[in-house]
């Protein structure tokens, strides 16, 4: 006897849903690799990313002398005077030390770019499992679509064997009830699992970003830890969500010190050029030291809620670190219990599929009813698809535990397309370019986004 995946892959498959035979078909890596490449969410957080990185050029530029340009004219008539006046300024600013501002506002800027790109990476891992989950489940529902079918015809052969028998004696018209009440039964749970089958084809539009066309079978399983504790030993180093409270907790580190600066002076550095219609011309360069020598206990509440915002990223760190190891801890017993599941499904559909035979043989010689035959191959058909169910949780289950792990990337995954560079972008604005071979390079940067 073929073993039950044989069966499924041939008999239903082939048979009962009458698919021709795809040369080529839509593989797992190929639905991860559409996902990841049409996902609006992972566009907008990584124009969120470009944002940050922008806050860094901000920073920077904070320290360099701000140029104005001033033209103005007038008319003036007195008793003694009357004529057109007109002033053209060139004007200079620049902080010439701000005693750690600037330095504390860049190191807390570039932590949170950090921190985005974890946030981003965690963008990547939720549309790669949304995929994952999307692919097995329309993969799940074809299948169950196809035993449904396969179990209406066979019901519906029991019904014309009961009709047949019926009809030279061999039973009553209660037998020909019942079989005809399963054939309903049986069309009313196949409609239902064409309406799922509808849903989880929309699902994987949504998912993947375009239509399901001819799935392949599911591939082997990627590699997630030898046991639970590497597992979590590996989720508490590469986890995104934890990477990225780490980079927050430097930031609001770096907060700290900005709220200490902020209690100190700055010197400013100003110079002035003014160019008058009547020989008017003026130089000016001044230098100014300003130092708040009392505001109302406002420095201290900013640096008091600096320590008390350091505090809140430390305590976000240690409970999110908890959480994700209790979640690595959940998907690996979920793994387990998938793959209990299936072993004893097989067993079940072993059981039933002998018991289904025996049954069949002894109706025909009259030892077994009708009503005997369709209960054995309900018991057969409830087996296979709880079968279909555990497979589809264990796949799940496994790609999950690679997310709680912190793995569940284009890179790990190994799918051999481009991914997005964040440094491109970054190495383009961190030192606020305005015309120059930078500048030019970042149109660069800006155009391949676009493309």
């Amino acid at each position: 006897m073929k073993s039950f995946g044989t069966w499924l892959r041939v008999g239903v498959l082939g048979v009962a849903l009458g698919l021709p035979h795809a040369v080529w078909a839509e593989s797992l890596a190929d639905a991860l690799i559409a996902a990841y490449r049409n996902s609006n969410i992972l566009d907008q957080n990584r124009a969120v990313l470009r944002a940050a990185d922008e806050d860094v050029a901000i920073a920077v530029s904070s320290l360099r002398p701000v140029l104005t340009f001033r033209a103005g004219g007038g008319y003036t008539h007195t008793p003694i005077t009357e004529g057109l006046s007109g002033t053209i300024s060139l004007l200079a600013e620049m902080t010439l030390f701000d005693f750690g501002r600037n330095a504390a506002t860049i190191a807390a800027r570039k932590e949170t770019v950090l921190a985005t790109r974890q946030a981003l990476i965690g963008f990547e891992q939720d549309v790669l499992l949304n995929a994952v989950s999307a692919y097995v489940t329309l993969q799940q529902r074809q299948d169950a679509v196809a035993l449904r079918q396969s179990n209406l015809r066979l019901i519906t052969q029991e019904l014309r064997a009961a009709q047949d028998r019926f009809e030279v004696g061999e039973i009553t018209r209660t037998d020909v009830a019942i079989a005809d009440s399963r054939l309903a039964s049986s069309q009313a749970e196949l409609a239902t699992a064409q309406g799922d089958l509808a849903i989880a084809r929309e699902t994987y539009k949504l998912a993947i970003g375009k239509a399901p066309k001819t799935l392949s079978r599911l591939p082997k399983m990627p590699r997630t830890a030898n046991n639970l504790a590497e597992a979590q030993t590996v989720a508490k180093r590469t986890h995104p969500s934890i990477r990225q409270l780490q980079h927050e907790v430097s930031a609001a580190e770096a907060g700290i010190a900005l709220a200490k600066a902020n209690m100190g002076p700055t010197l400013t550095g100003n110079l002035g050029l003014t160019d008058g219609s009547k020989k008017a011309d003026s130089f000016s360069a001044s230098v100014t030291l300003n130092q708040t020598l009392y505001a109302g206990g406002r420095p201290s509440a900013f640096y008091r809620q600096a320590l008390a915002r350091r505090d809140i990223a430390q305590a976000q760190l240690q409970q999110t670190t908890a959480q994700i190891m209790q979640s690595v801890g959940v998907a690996w017993s979920s793994v387990e219990v998938a793959q209990a599941s299936i072993a004893a499904s097989d067993r079940q559909i072993r059981s039933a599929q002998t018991a289904y035979n025996g049954v069949s043989e002894e109706a025909k010689l009259g030892s077994r009813t009708t009503l005997d035959v369709l209960n054995a191959e309900q018991e057969l058909l409830s087996a296979r698809t709880a079968r279909l169910s555990a497979q589809a949780g264990y796949y799940t289950g496994v790609y999950s535990l690679l997310a709680r792990m912190g793995l569940l990337t284009v890179d790990h995954l190994q799918l051999g397309i481009p991914t997005y560079d964040p440094d491109a972008y970054y190495n383009a604005v961190k030192s606020a370019p305005v015309t120059s071979s930078q500048g030019k390079r970042l149109d660069r940067v800006l155009k391949a986004i676009g493309n």
